[in-house]
């Protein structure tokens, strides 16, 4: 029987994981492609260090730094396009993120250059594991055009793909200095372990924020003129959930709840985070989790019916809200409602 190395199986995992997600993907949202890119090039990724490590295929060492240096650009506008109003698929800015790739390129085709890669990548990384955190630095607030219900689990998924990013750096470093110090005695293991380990976090990240990804259409973004006070932000965002039960709306996002009060998103996180202590997605969830208790102390409907009456459209996700307003399960609470002793 064949050897094959557990970098197949990851590869053939992430194939399959991508292949799912576009076929998923059917209800006409706004595909998120550098995320999808980057799963499809972890993949290849895989691969190649199945190749190096399990069959000693030297010639990998030409390609894999290639498109390794890829990786953190590709997770990069993955994030902007969360991120930003702009969610234009292409733009002259893109062209720039393909630098990396050719610095790389130019470093192996040069002789002399080539042990330079070995602290060129980890520093490629490290930019952009630091350029991600600052994007992500308002916390939820800052994907503005994720839905509310799952803005915590995409951020936390972001948060850990700038650390995965670190850690590949670090790795990195690690194997370089292995090299110097023991002829990289420990180089193999190292690489096919750590390397997996981040390209499968990579993916799981960037799995979440496209299942966590905005509808299509384009929003307005409120003027900022005549800017509101905290006080009357707070009642306009207010009005909205308790008159209109803008809540409901499942793809609600910050983009679309400016457009809705004729504010500015960032008035409306700022606001919010300073007289509540909350994220947006936290306020608006709260107002949804009210309507589900009145639902299931009112009506007979089953949890899920009354889960996607609020807007939610994962049980994960209702649960987990849910648990951290009331800290007990929808079931729980109709089952203490109807028995109070």
């Amino acid at each position: 029987m064949p050897f094959l190395p557990l970098s197949f199986f990851v590869a053939i995992l992430l194939v399959i994981l991508f292949v799912g997600l576009v076929r998923a993907d059917n209800d006409g949202g706004s595909r998120n492609i550098p995320f999808l890119a980057l799963i499809l090039l972890s993949a290849f990724q895989a691969f190649l260090s199945g190749l190096r490590w399990g069959y000693d295929i030297v010639e990998v060492m030409y390609v894999a730094p290639v498109g390794a240096a890829f990786v953190p650009p590709l997770v990069y506008c993955g994030v902007v396009r969360l991120v930003h109003k702009d969610d234009r698929a292409f733009d002259w800015s893109t062209v720039v993120h393909a630098l990396p790739a050719v610095g790389i390129v130019t470093l192996l085709t040069v002789a002399g250059w080539r042990n330079a890669i070995d602290v060129v990548l980890p520093a490629i990384f490290i930019g952009y594991a630091g350029a991600i955190l600052n994007l992500m630095r308002r916390g939820p607030d800052a994907l503005r055009k994720t839905p509310f219900e799952s803005a915590l689990p995409v951020y936390r998924a972001l948060v850990f793909a700038a650390l995965a990013l670190l850690m590949s750096a670090a790795l990195d470093l690690l194997v370089f200095l292995d090299f110097s110090w023991t002829h990289g005695s420990h180089a193999a293991g190292m690489v096919a372990i750590g390397n997996l380990i981040a390209l499968v976090v990579l993916s799981i990240a960037a799995a979440v924020a496209v299942q966590g990804r905005n509808s299509s259409e384009v929003e307005i973004e409120a003027p900022a003129a005549d800017e509101p006070s905290d006080k009357e932000t707070l009642a306009a965002i207010q009005s909205l959930m308790e008159t209109k039960h803008s809540y409901r709306d499942p793809d609600l996002n910050l983009d679309r709840l400016a457009r809705k009060a004729i504010i500015p998103a960032r008035q409306i996180s700022s606001a919010i985070n300073r007289a509540t202590g909350k994220n947006v997605s936290q306020y608006v969830n709260e107002f949804r989790i009210a309507a589900a208790c009145q639902l299931l102390a009112e009506t007979e409907k089953s949890v899920t019916e009354i889960m996607f009456d609020v807007g939610f459209q994962t049980k994960s996700n209702f649960n987990r809200e849910f648990r951290r307003v009331t800290d007990m399960t929808p079931v729980q609470w109709r089952s203490r409602r109807a028995n109070p002793g």
